[in-house]
């Protein structure tokens, strides 16, 4: 199987037939419900009329999902809700139940297995894991039982040997690393120094990282490179880089520099050093820019992908579909506290505005 655009999927998606499934009871972590909204409140699926049986059978089909963050943060929470509405969107244009889960795996291989363990034996009808640790976890825990693992946001499923594996398909946030690389250049010409700032543990930040150090020595231009896998870390390997005078700093889609934008952006913005992102939630929480997906699109896909995988089966879906991204988000406040005049983007593509939120 190969890689496709997820927008080949889509129309194909909303034809599926609804068969039976065999939604477990479980436990409830974070959210869950029979068809429920974000804050896990319970939304029945519309029908025509009380009584209406299902196309398919007589009665409403129900299908049990589990949704299995790798931690919790703004992208994979966003995610994760994306997700949730657009199952609920499914419930109600398809006349059947959908009962989904929400569970975090809080960073810890242990505690994800120990989720995947548990999910399985309850005979859910697919697990949706968001990043690359929780998807390879999941993607073993379900070996036997062959239950169809349905991954979002991974960034090399090849790297991470997430293909050619016959009960998992998913969606990838591949980042256009050149690209973002090219912003930097656009917005300051004269970038001598670049800092590279990400964690050795996510293997979402692998292969970008390479792309921008072969742009970068192709260019002619320095950088520096600063490793973290916990919050106090991140915060002290960008202390070093603003010691270190860099021009900018790159991040991809890195899940530990991510849940600790929080912390580091003030100092970065206070030093003159723009911040060039992974993903649209890093800008939302105070970074300067990306050009990326958007979370919320890319979980109503997976939503979708999964529906389809549980009830027409997993053959014919490919190794993983690619998010389509190209929007350019800009962090207003920050741009204002660095000085920088992000209009210079508006000829590389569309521009959205944003500004800090704690979420």
């Amino acid at each position: 199987m190969k890689k496709r655009a997820v927008s080949v999927l889509l129309a194909a998606v909303m034809t599926a037939a609804a068969v039976s499934g065999c939604g477990g009871t479980g436990n409830d972590a974070s959210q869950s419900g029979t068809g429920t909204d974000a804050d896990g409140e319970e939304t029945p699926a519309e029908t025509e009329e009380d009584g209406a049986s299902s196309e398919a059978s007589g009665d409403t089909a129900e299908y049990h999902v589990a949704i299995v963050k790798q931690m919790d943060h703004a992208s994979l929470d966003e995610i994760a809700d994306a997700i949730c509405a657009q199952f609920d969107t499914i419930a109600a244009e398809k006349n059947v139940s959908v009962k989904y889960d929400v569970y975090s795996g809080q960073g810890d291989q242990s505690v994800l297995t120990q989720i995947g363990t548990q999910v399985i034996s309850e005979g859910v009808d697919a697990v949706i894991p968001i990043a690359t640790l929780a998807a390879q976890v999941m993607a073993t825990c379900a070996e036997e039982t062959k239950t169809p693992v349905v991954f979002a946001a991974i960034s090399d499923p090849e790297g991470a040997e997430m293909t050619g594996i016959d009960y998992v398909t998913g969606t990838s946030d591949a980042l256009n690393t050149e690209f973002i690389m090219d912003m930097m250049l656009t917005q300051n010409p004269d970038v001598q120094k670049v800092g590279l700032l990400y964690s050795l543990s996510e293997d979402n930040s692998t292969t970008p990282i390479a792309q921008a150090k072969a742009y970068l020595d192709g260019k002619g231009i320095s950088y520096v490179e600063k490793t973290a896998n916990t919050n106090d870390e991140v915060i002290t390997a960008a202390s070093s880089l603003i010691a270190e005078d860099v021009d900018a700093v790159f991040t991809p889609t890195d899940n530990v520099i991510m849940a600790a934008e929080l912390a580091i952006y003030e100092s970065l913005a206070e030093a003159g050093i723009p911040h060039y992102t992974g993903a649209d939630s890093f800008v939302r929480n105070g970074a300067f820019t990306t050009c990326g997906v958007n979370y919320t699109e890319l979980g109503h896909e997976t939503a979708d992908l999964a529906y389809k995988a549980i009830t027409e089966g997993m053959d014919g879906l490919e190794d993983y579909y690619l998010s389509e991204g190209g929007i350019i988000t800009v962090n207003t406040e920050t741009a204002d506290a660095l000085g920088i005049d992000y209009s210079v983007f508006s000829d590389m593509g569309e521009v959205s505005e944003v500004v800090t939120t704690e979420d």
